[in-house]
């Protein structure tokens, strides 16, 4: 198993490496002294070569980083390539191959209708989604995601789109709202300086951003904006992640476990799926492998779990932007692990001798 997951994360490596190198390349050919020297007088060949490695090569490249095939994914990762390409290629060697271009812009145009269509049916289904959040006792985090996917439960697009709903709503909706102080809650951040550090990287964000916008906003517009974007959505997803984490503490109901961290990760976890708490120290502190998911806050400080679940069949875990994968063990630590430990074990001994009865 061990050799397995080393094999996937060289893959990975390799993908990811060889994804970087083929881009960059294609750059660097035609926006640098370099490319003065190695385009021929017919220049057609080499122009095609290069919308083949945007739009075929560079796709598969990035599904074999990622892990994840999908004819669906990859029709839209070749038509951003021919998109990309236009960018990358000057106008005066692109001349012969606008079509490709447009064909690029017309599959991305039909992906946007449909999911314009998905978009008018979460917005027309918003009402019975709210009602059913309602009237759920459990925690937002799980009420909103339960409902979206028994109305969408095959739709990635709805699921991201739900995703960041719920990064806005945090950022900005609930800072009147209290943590919960409910029995059998437990927080997971207070040990550490977790909090404290996501605070100094949205002031570090910041700073770079008014440092670096104007820097960039002489020399390039388009990049000092993208780069402007992307520091506006890292400070709303930090904001976001902080109020998510104080809010939704872990939860230790009569069959189950629903825990998340901030924005990042949740899971709930039935007691009639756990094989067994480890609790030794040395296993604890061993490292952690990729089939364990961690629910721990960590900053600069070395940490270990207070307990990891071992289960017994992988359980599926939603990840940043709606992301489905699954764990076969949990590792937990929460501010309080004596209580922790004692409620988990009464609930599970219980779930055994029910289930043995």
């Amino acid at each position: 198993m061990g050799c397995l997951v080393l094999h996937k994360k060289t893959v990975s490596f390799v993908a990811l490496f060889l994804l970087l190198l083929v881009i960059s390349s294609n750059y660097v050919l035609y926006h640098s002294s370099f490319r003065l020297q190695s385009l021929p007088g017919d220049f057609n060949g080499v122009v095609v070569g290069s919308i083949l490695d945007l739009s075929l090569v560079a796709p598969i490249l990035f599904l074999a980083w990622q892990r994840k095939f999908s004819l669906k994914y990859f029709i839209v990762l070749m038509a951003t390539g021919l998109v990309a390409a236009r960018f990358i290629i000057p106008s005066e060697y692109f001349t012969s191959f606008q079509s490709v271009m447009w064909l690029g812009v017309g599959i991305e145009g039909l992906l946007i209708l449909f999911e314009l269509s998905l978009l008018f049916m979460l917005v027309k289904n918003v009402p019975p989604i709210l009602r059913r959040i309602r009237s759920s006792s459990l925690p937002l985090l799980f009420s909103f995601s339960r409902a979206v996917n028994d109305k969408f439960p095959k739709q990635t697009f709805i699921h991201i789109l739900c995703s960041e709903m719920l990064m806005f709503y945090y950022a900005f909706g609930t800072w009147k709202k209290k943590p919960s102080d409910e029995a059998n809650t437990f927080t997971l951040y207070k040990r550490s300086s977790f909090v404290t550090f996501q605070i100094m990287i949205i002031h570090a964000i910041v700073i770079e951003t008014l440092g670096l916008h104007g820097l960039l906003h002489n020399t390039s517009i388009i990049l000092s904006v993208v780069l402007l974007i992307l520091n506006i959505y890292s400070i709303v997803f930090f904001l976001g992640d902080i109020q998510a984490l104080r809010l939704n503490p872990l939860r230790v109901e009569d069959d189950r476990i629903y825990i998340s961290f901030g924005l990042a990760k949740r899971m709930e976890i039935s007691f009639k799926d756990i094989e067994k708490i480890v609790e030794d120290t040395h296993i604890l502190e061993q490292k952690i492998p990729n089939t364990t998911i961690e629910f721990i806050a960590r900053d600069f400080e070395k940490v270990y779990p207070d307990l990891v679940l071992t289960l017994k069949s992988p359980i599926e875990a939603t990840l940043f932007m709606g992301i489905k994968k699954k764990y076969q063990r949990v590792a937990i630590r929460v501010d309080d692990p004596h209580a922790f430990k004692k409620i988990v074990k009464e609930r599970l001994e219980k779930a055994q001798r029910d289930e043995l009865s």
